[in-house]
């Protein structure tokens, strides 16, 4: 991602609003909403162009500075847009304050996605000259056609093999879809089974039915069938060392629903509570661990993961002093081992994975589980966790031991 340089940014300003170009003189009213339409459909390209688009903010709508204050605050709310689980997949753009025809302008640079169609709160948006509208029928075709098998992330490549038989229709129809959809977008949608399925990136397109990998993860009647290390590995130790006695086992597979639901069973399981009631005149509970904090970090490390070239499963074990939870494959895109946890800095190795746990309601916002999880440990008292950040793994270490 390439900054455009002063002269093309003030060559679109002046140019007026069109395919490439939308103003704002501010965020005021449902601003915001209009702004995340732009985003979506400058990700999308309709024209394929391959030029970024430009989303300036402080600009009246013919052109004239609208005297806005561009500050740290503006800037934050307009890159946590790319964030905040209403643009899937999230986009590639970038937020700068700008000096341009003696005025302080925001300036949001949106890139073409590589993997069309983009949505916004499950409509696609596109761009056709200075109007944003839905994408018709055609539109989204000509996205979908857009999406090379090569350029896709391995969650939307198609596994060979497979058909719309691996999938379960109803799931799809009755959990996924309404989740995914506003009843009005479902209500004016006459796409067919097929053509939905291809256009939520189940299956890889109408004249090619074959299941993705996201398809079989979320909605998959055997996962583990195509995707061998689609599971979790859980472990409950009576001691500190994986040589102690073992209390509870079990490899917990199927869909991304049923890995989530019988996990979080497992979690609250293990968990117990005690009381005190020496320390003052009302009852003191504390739980031996908080269950917000270990469900952030086992989500993380199934939506983070990689599903390509190993078998090997994500493993929480449970010891009598820690928790500890592994996940195959390393930091990926601008998440390195020097800056893995920092507030802000997030990429996605499974961008259609994180969209599918979003609707299903596993993920609220992205990039801010981590962030999440460690408030829980520490409202509880609970230690800061601890990461080992590998080439080929990311482990979370929780430990016990709430201060009083």
């Amino acid at each position: 991602m390439t900054p455009l340089d002063d002269e093309t940014v003030l060559a679109l300003l002046r140019e007026g609003e069109g395919f490439r170009v939308e103003r704002k003189a501010s965020l005021a009213g449902n601003t915001s909403d209009a702004i995340r339409e732009a985003i979506c459909a400058f990700a999308n390209d309709l024209p394929g162009s391959g030029d970024p688009g430009v989303v300036f903010v402080g600009v009246q709508d013919d052109g004239r500075p609208a005297n806005l204050a561009i500050d740290d605050r503006l800037l934050l709310q307009l890159s946590d847009m790319k964030t905040d689980g209403t643009i899937v997949p999230p986009p590639s753009l970038l937020v700068e304050k700008r000096r341009l025809a003696g005025a302080d302008v925001a300036v949001v640079t949106v890139f073409p996605s590589d993997s069309p169609p983009v949505r916004y709160k499950g409509g696609i948006r596109v761009r056709i000259g200075p109007r944003r509208g839905l994408a018709t029928a055609q539109d989204e075709r000509v996205l979908n056609e857009r999406r090379r098998f090569g350029d896709r992330p391995f969650d939307s490549q198609p596994v060979p093999g497979t058909s719309t038989a691996d999938l379960n229709r109803r799931q799809f129809e009755d959990e996924y879809l309404p989740n995914a959809f506003d009843s009005e977008v479902l209500a004016a949608n006459e796409r067919d089974l097929s053509q939905r399925l291809a256009a939520t990136k189940m299956i890889a397109s109408v004249e090619q039915p074959m299941a993705t990998i996201v398809g079989l993860l979320v909605l998959g009647i055997r996962p583990r069938d195509f995707i061998p290390g689609a599971y979790v590995q859980f472990l409950r130790l009576d001691g500190e060392d994986l040589s102690d006695p073992i209390i509870d086992a079990d490899d917990i597979d199927g869909t991304i629903s049923d890995i989530m639901r019988r996990l979080d069973e497992k979690l609250r399981a293990h968990i117990h509570a005690s009381v005190d009631l020496t320390r003052a005149d009302r009852e003191r509970r504390t739980v031996s661990y908080p269950l917000a904090a270990l469900q952030q970090f086992a989500r993380n490390a199934v939506m983070h993961r990689t599903y390509e070239a190993t078998n090997a499963p994500v493993r929480v074990t449970w010891f009598n002093d820690r928790v500890e939870i592994i996940s195959p494959g390393g930091p990926f895109g601008q998440v390195t081992r020097d800056n893995f946890g920092r507030p802000g800095i997030t990429d996605y190795r499974n961008p259609n994975l994180a969209e599918a746990m979003r609707v299903l309601g596993y993920v609220q916002r992205f990039g801010v589980g981590i962030g999440t999880a460690r408030r829980a440990l520490r409202d509880a008292g609970f230690p800061e966790p601890s990461f080992s950040v590998e080439d080929t793994t990311v482990m979370v270490t929780v430990r016990g031991g709430a201060r009083a």
